[in-house]
Parts: structure tokens; C-alpha cells; sequence
């Protein structure tokens, strides 16, 4: 047939072209793309179409025609042609819309995409800005990733290892601060905002968040404004930390402290405070307004407020019945004041008791012999006992004004009081090496004096070094003398004529010498043998008149409970005197002595009989000698009165030679009249009979009567008489006669002395120990040898004087002065005049004695 040609080509082609994805219609080949651009596939669609209805139109003619001429497959290709083209023409309208579709869809998918990458160059900008900067944890990523940047100022490192070790650049407190927030951050997800301090002091704001997918710490510099906001923050932060940290020492101090409203109410109390007030807590007392000071104390306090804001004194309060003295410090404010007391009581306690203990070691350290030196940690001089002045010879003065070591050191080398050293500079520092030492040192001086000091240094736990010195000369003198003793001492005790025996506590005897065994006629081996005293007492008693052994058997066997030292005399029945002594050791030994007295024995009797012919003649002397003196007193007396009486005009006149005459022989009467006088006291004082009249003596009254005794005599010699009585006391006690006397003798021999024209000072003045009278005079002054026996009785000597008394003058001063428990001296040397001192005590020897 004509036209199965092209329709079986058109099969085979659609056949041919399946794979390919065309489809051909009527014999013509056309190829519908399955996919492709929507314009394309409609203009292929159309042309098919348009193919499709001309071969059906053009077949139509000839479709009756020979309709009976096709066969059922024509009939069956045809109609799946028919089914094919319009199914692709429905798929062809199907892909257009859904490519329209598809085509909306991208379009609005660019359009997002082009806003997410401004968005994404937006958060870049934004993120690279030089005043924040941001840490970022992924969860598939430990190792954060660090972006942005902060500027200089900041303080913050960019280095990436530097800026995450915190600590490197920030603050302690703030490093520690961050370091927990970003752990709470990342561990348990708690967000946080914290104000923190870099190193050079700029605040930095960090913000931490934590979402689904990542764990950010953001870094934000701040502005001028917000720096300012920030460190008021932190400041704030410290100060609230300080505060709660300052409260919290506060209540744990065992001090009592307050804080009080403007008005004086309290506002808050630590809990010493409410323990001291007896209140249940610190809440109640300041609820019940327990106060601790009294109303006294407290008035005290807003008084001293009014002048300064703070208050710092002593006050003392009663807490739980007992009385404490508190230091109490309180602070005025404009908005309330805060106290706190400070309980002193045990410290005052233990102060006294420390400067008591203090006190009571400087005494012993100042009654010991040996020298001792406190120096402090600033090596300066705090105590020094008087051995150590006295060791030294310093000033009180120089040592009291706590000299330094080195000065003192240095002092003794200038003084010549310590050797030189070949390197002094080497040796001081060796010396002073002690105050950076912890151990004693030892040190010996050989002074050029010839002493040798044992120096020790004793370094102070709390600084500063004791030194003492010990002087050891004596000891190391006796140690050589003890050691030249041992070597001699056998020799000494065999040659003594001493018999000696020492016994041991058991009674055996444990020496004795070659004297002893002579004196008792005991064997040489009686040491050897350890004879007990029981065996040589049934020996030596057979040889002795009235033994005394039976008492030295006591004695060595502790019979005698007393163990006392005794000492005695004995006789030996051929005539032999011992004197022995029985001496109790300290080691428990008993020592016994015997010294042949014989000779001695018999010359004290011989003297004692001399003695008391001696005795009997003094007496004798001294009688004869008060009844001379009493026999010359009266025909004196009678003298001296009728000289007296005709030297009266009523007598009748007497011629100038007459006169001069009886005016001699009054003076001499009188002047033998004062010696019989001076031989009458000083024998009453030899005789121990005369007694003083004590009483209260006005001493200027005294002193005036014993001047006009003597006024005639200065006045011969234009002597003037000069009293100084500044000093002196009013009264005195004492024999007003005894002292008028006594100031009369050294007024009279100051004149004797004293040449023409010049001036006696008598001087009185009052002392700690008593009143001292002095007399000088500008005369030739005494000789050594002649003051050796000024006082001695009728030894005249004239030594330029201008008479030649008896010599009882200065005796009788002596005795009188003497008798009043008092002293004399005189001062004087050859042509320097003399000066006779005589010092009555407070209270006279008569005086103690009938006080006691």
C-alpha cells in the first residue's frame, strides 16, 4: 500500500528513536525533548500538531474509500498512534506548567540567596569591627575559633594563645572571675555578664551565650562613657566584695565592734559585740539596743566628737561581773560613726607583770659581780648592770645615753682599756658578728692592765646580743694557787707544828700529820691502817688530865646533833697546853686541831699579871689626876675672883704697871683654869661617866655664842671671822655646852694659826648622813708627820703658831665629837692653811642608845 511506507517508517523510527527520548507521528520524524526549556518543548509540540491534522486531512479522501481496505493492525497503529500523541501532548502541557513552576521557585531562590550573602558580608563587617571580639566553641570542635579584634587599649594581646591565657593579661580577681563564668558557660550552659579589668586598668564588658550549636564569649570594648559606667562597676564590685569581706573579718574578731546611725542608734553589731552584751545574737542586740559602754563612757565619746572626729582612749565597762579596761577607738562620720574595743585588761596584766619581772632581773643582773650588757637588734646600748660600769670605768652619763656597740668598742681601744689587735677592722667585725649569728661565741681579752676577760655573746631570739665579761684573773690565780696548794700541801702539813686529823663520816681517820702523831704519841701507819677514832680516843685519853675525846668521838660519829664548830683547851699530864678546834667540813668530814700553846699560856698569864698592875696604876694616874685637876680649881677660882675684883674701881685705882700686872695674871689664871678644865673632861670621858645633855640646839645661836667667846682674840690680831650658815640647818641634836665648846677649840686654834689680818671661815651645812661644821684658817698648814699625832693629848707643838697651849685642844674635840657618834678630819697642807671638819650625825650616839 502507498501509504504503509512512510507509516512503517515512521514505527521504525519511532522504534529506532525510543531510546533517545523522540517520537515520530505520520512519517514525519519529530523528536519531543522530555526535558528541556518550556519555549522550545511548546513550539516542538505545536509543530507536531500541526503535522499530525494535515496527514489526517489528507488521508481522509481516501479514508472511505479504502476503509474497507485496511486491516485490523492498521486499524490498531493507528489508534495507539492516535493514544501516543495525545498523551504527549498532555505531558507536554503538564512539563510546561510545572517548568513555570519551577522557574517562580528559582527566581525567589536567587533572591533569598543574595540576601543571605549581604546578610552574611553584613554579619562579617560586623564581626570584623576593632571594638569587639568573639570566642566561639563548635560541638564538633573543642579547639575555639577566635574572631574579631579589640584595640590596643584594651590591654587585650591579639596573639591567639596569649589572648585565651587570661591570667596574662587581665586581672587576678578578673581572670579567676572569667575563668568560672566560661566554665559554667560550656559545662552547664548558665549565661553571663561580667564587667572585667585589664592589666593597665581598662574595663572590658564580656557577654557568654550558649545556643543549640555553638558556645560563644563575646569581648566588647567600651565606649568613653561606658569605660566610665564599667569602672564605676568595678569599683563598685570591689567595694561591695571589700565590704562583705571587711564584715565578715570584723565579725570574726574577738573584739567587741559597732556601727551607729546619725542619731547614735546602733545599726549593726559583730557577734563579740552581742557575746560581751550577753544577748542571744548580734540581731538582737542591735533590736534590744544592748549597749556595751556606760552612759558616762559613751557621753564622754560624742563630747570628744564634737572637737575630733575620732575618739581613741582608755574606758573601762563591767562584762559578766568582772571590770575590763577596754582601748576603745570610735570614728565620726557624716552619715554615723563605727567603734571597736579592744579588751586590755590581761594585756595591762601581763605588762605589769613584764616590767615587774623586768625590774626584778635588772636587780639581780645589778647585784652580780660579774659585768653584763643588753644590746639591742640596732646594736644600741638598753641596760648595763654597775659591775659592767665599774669593769669599764665609764661615765654614767656616756652609758645611759645608749651608745652603740661599735662606739664603745672604739672607745675602749682609744682609752688603752682593751689590747690592740695586728687587724682591728677584722677583729671588731669578728666581734660584732654576733648580732647576725645564732650561736654563743666565746671570746678572751688580755687587758694591758694585765686582767684577763672571759667575753660570751648571746645572741637574742627577738635581735640583740647580751655580752657578758667575766673576770677571770682571780680565778685563774686561784686555780694556780689551788694547783701550787695541792703540790705543797703534804709538805705544808708535814712540817706544820699543828697536828692536824681529818675523820670520815664512818669515823676512821683520813690524814693527819707527823705533828699530831707527835703531840699523842701515835704509831706513823695510823693513816695507813684507817684507824676508827673510837681506837685512838682509848689511846690518847691516858694521856690527858681532862680529855676531851669523848666530845670528838661525838662529833666524828654524828652523836652530836648539832654539828657545831667548837674549839677548846686541854692539858696533858706532862704539863703540855693543846689548844684544839673540832671543825665540821663541808663534805661531811670533821677536822681536829691541836696546836701546842705551852709558851703562849704561860706568857698571857705573865701579861695578864702585868696587865692588872698596869690597870691599877691607870687608875691610880687618872684619880690622882681628877683630884689634882678638882684640888687647882678652887685656889683658881679664888684667883681669878679677886683679880677680877681689883680690876673693879671700887677696889680703889691701881697704877698702869698695877694694872698690867693683874690684867696678866687674869689672863694666865684663866688659860690654866681652861686646861684644868679640858684634864677634868677628858678625864671624865677616859673614865666612861661623862653624859651628854641632848636636846635641840639652834645652831646659828650656838654658832654666834661661840664667835663673841673668842672676839677678843680676833680683834688683837684684826682677824676677821666669816660665818656662812646658808646651808646649815635650824636646829641640830646634840649638848649645845659639848658643841659650844668644840666650835670655841677649833675657833681658838684657828687663831693661834692664822696670821695677822686675815679672814676664819666657819661654815655650817647640812647633809643626807648628818650636819657638818668646818673651820679654816690661812696659816703655814701641818706636815704629814705632825697630822699623824694632832690628836694625841699634851703633844704642844708650836708650827708657827703664836702660843704654845697644852696640846688638849683638838682632843678634846675628838672626844666630844666622838662621844656625839660623829667624826673628824682636817684637810690641810703646808702653806694651803687647815681646815678641821667635824660631822655630827642626824641622831646622836645618846640618842640611839636610849632608843634602844
Amino acid at each position: 500500500m502507498p501509504g504503509e511506507a512512510p507509516l512503517q517508517a515512521g514505527k521504525a523510527d519511532s522504534g529506532r528513536n525510543r531510546d533517545s527520548g523522540t517520537a515520530a507521528a505520520g512519517g514525519i520524524g519529530l523528536r519531543f525533548p522530555l526535558a528541556g526549556s518550556p519555549p522550545r518543548l511548546l513550539i516542538r509540540a505545536s509543530a507536531a500538531s500541526s503535522l499530525l491534522v494535515s496527514d489526517l486531512a489528507h488521508a481522509q479522501g481516501g479514508l472511505a474509500g479504502s476503509l474497507f481496505s485496511f486491516g485490523t493492525v492498521e486499524v490498531m497503529q493507528v489508534s495507539m498512534l492516535v493514544g501516543v500523541m495525545g498523551a504527549a501532548l498532555l505531558s507536554a502541557i503538564v512539563m510546561i506548567r510545572e517548568r513555570a513552576r519551577t522557574a517562580a521557585e528559582n527566581v525567589e531562590l536567587r533572591a533569598r540567596v543574595a540576601d543571605l550573602n549581604a546578610a552574611i558580608r553584613r554579619s562579617e563587617a560586623l564581626l570584623n569591627l576593632r571594638d569587639q571580639r568573639l570566642i566561639v566553641w563548635n560541638d564538633d570542635r573543642k579547639k575555639p575559633e577566635l574572631l574579631g579584634t579589640l584595640p590596643a587599649e584594651s590591654g587585650a594581646p591579639d596573639e591567639r594563645a596569649s589572648f585565651l591565657a587570661f591570667g596574662r593579661w587581665l586581672m587576678p580577681r578578673s581572670a579567676a572571675a572569667l575563668e568560672n563564668a566560661v566554665a559554667g558557660l560550656r559545662e552547664r550552659g548558665v549565661a553571663f555578664d561580667l564587667v572585667i579589668e585589664a592589666q593597665n586598668g581598662a574595663p572590658l564588658e564580656i557577654q557568654g551565650r550558649k545556643t543549640p550549636a555553638h558556645v560563644i564569649v563575646r569581648f566588647l570594648s567600651l565606649s568613653e562613657s561606658q569605660r566610665m559606667q564599667a569602672r564605676l562597676k568595678l569599683d563598685n564590685q570591689r567595694l561591695a566584695a571589700a565590704h562583705e569581706t571587711m564584715l565578715g573579718l570584723i565579725d570574726a574578731l574577738n573584739m567587741p565592734f559597732w556601727i551607729r546611725t546619725k542619731d547614735g542608734q546602733l545599726k549593726w553589731v559583730n557577734r563579740a559585740y552581742a557575746v560581751a552584751t550577753e544577748a542571744v545574737d548580734a540581731e538582737a542586740a542591735v533590736r534590744e539596743g544592748k549597749e556595751l559602754l556606760g552612759t558616762q563612757a559613751r557621753e564622754a565619746i560624742d563630747r570628744q566628737h564634737g572637737a575630733s572626729p575620732v575618739f581613741d582612749q582608755p574606758l573601762s565597762t563591767v562584762i559578766a561581773g568582772d571590770r575590763r579596761l577596754f582601748a576603745v577607738t570610735d570614728f565620726a562620720g557624716a552619715d554615723g560613726s563605727a567603734g571597736i574595743a579592744v579588751d586590755k585588761s590581761e594585756i595591762e596584766a601581763i605588762r605589769a607583770e613584764y616590767e615587774r619581772m623586768v625590774r626584778s632581773h635588772a636587780d639581780t643582773l645589778d647585784q652580780l659581780t660579774t659585768a653584763v650588757a643588753i644590746f639591742d637588734e640596732h646594736e644600741k646600748l638598753r641596760f648595763f648592770n654597775q659591775a659592767f660600769q665599774k669593769l669599764w670605768e665609764f661615765d654614767h652619763g656616756f652609758l645611759a645615753s645608749a651608745p652603740d656597740n661599735a662606739l664603745l668598742i672604739d672607745r675602749l681601744r682609744s682609752e688603752g682599756k682593751i689590747a690592740e689587735q695586728p687587724e682591728w677592722r677584722r677583729w671588731k667585725e669578728n666581734l660584732l658578728s654576733a648580732y647576725r649569728s645564732v650561736d654563743s661565741a666565746v671570746h678572751w681579752w688580755h687587758l694591758p692592765d694585765g686582767r684577763t676577760i672571759r667575753v660570751v655573746a648571746n645572741p637574742q631570739p627577738k635581735g640583740g646580743v647580751t655580752w657578758v665579761f667575766e673576770n677571770l684573773t682571780e680565778k685563774m690565780d686561784l686555780e694556780s694557787r689551788y694547783a701550787t696548794a695541792v703540790r705543797v700541801q703534804g709538805e705544808t702539813l708535814d712540817n706544820l707544828a699543828e697536828g692536824v686529823a681529818v675523820f670520815g663520816p664512818d669515823g676512821r681517820i683520813r690524814l693527819s700529820n707527823p705533828a699530831f702523831d707527835a703531840l699523842w704519841r701515835l704509831p706513823e701507819d695510823v693513816v695507813a691502817q684507817k684507824t676508827h677514832i673510837s681506837d685512838i680516843r682509848t689511846h690518847c685519853e691516858a694521856l690527858a688530865k681532862d680529855s676531851p675525846w669523848a666530845d670528838f668521838v661525838a662529833s666524828v660519829t654524828g652523836f652530836d646533833e648539832e654539828r657545831r664548830d667548837r674549839h677548846g683547851q686541854t692539858e696533858l699530864a706532862d704539863g703540855t697546853v693543846l689548844r684544839y678546834g673540832v671543825i665540821h667540813l663541808p663534805n661531811g668530814q670533821v677536822m681536829i686541831t691541836f696546836v701546842d700553846v705551852t709558851d703562849r699560856v704561860n706568857i698571857e698569864r705573865a701579861l695578864k699579871e702585868k696587865n692588872d698592875a698596869l690597870q691599877k696604876a691607870d687608875q691610880l694616874k687618872n684619880d690622882f689626876v681628877q683630884h689634882v685637876s678638882y684640888e687647882l680649881r678652887s685656889p683658881l677660882t679664888n684667883i681669878i675672883g679677886f683679880t677680877e675684883l681689883l680690876s673693879l674701881p671700887t677696889t680703889g685705882p691701881l697704877q698702869p704697871r698695877q694694872r698690867e700686872y693683874v690684867e696678866h695674871i687674869g689672863s694666865s689664871s684663866s688659860v690654866l683654869l681652861t686646861i684644868v678644865n679640858d684634864i677634868l673632861d677628858l678625864a671624865t670621858v677616859d673614865a666612861g661617866i661623862m653624859e651628854l645633855d641632848i636636846a635641840e640646839v639652834e645652831v646659828k645661836k650656838t654658832i654666834a655664842a661661840a664667835g663673841e667667846l673668842i672676839a677678843d682674840r680676833l680683834q688683837e690680831h684684826s682677824i676677821s671671822l666669816k660665818v656662812e650658815t646658808a646651808f646649815a640647818p635650824e636646829f641640830i641634836h646634840g649638848d649645845e655646852i659639848r658643841i659650844r665648846q668644840i666650835l670655841y677649840n677649833l675657833l681658838t686654834n684657828a687663831v693661834n694659826y692664822a696670821p695677822d689680818g686675815s679672814t676664819i671661815r666657819l661654815a655650817c651645812r647640812k647633809l643626807e648622813i648628818g650636819t657638818e661644821f668646818s673651820v679654816h684658817d690661812d696659816g703655814p698648814g701641818m706636815p704629814p708627820e705632825i697630822l699623824d699625832t694632832v690628836f694625841r693629848r699634851f703633844e704642844p707643838r708650836s708650827n708657827g703658831g703664836r702660843r704654845r697651849g697644852a696640846g688638849l685642844g683638838l682632843s678634846i674635840v675628838k672626844s666630844f665629837v666622838e662621844l656625839h657618834g660623829g667624826s673628824v678630819r682636817i684637810e690641810t697642807a703646808p702653806d694651803q692653811g687647815t681646815t678641821v671638819i667635824c660631822l655630827f650625825p642626824i641622831v646622836p650616839a645618846g640618842m640611839r642608845d636610849a632608843a634602844e
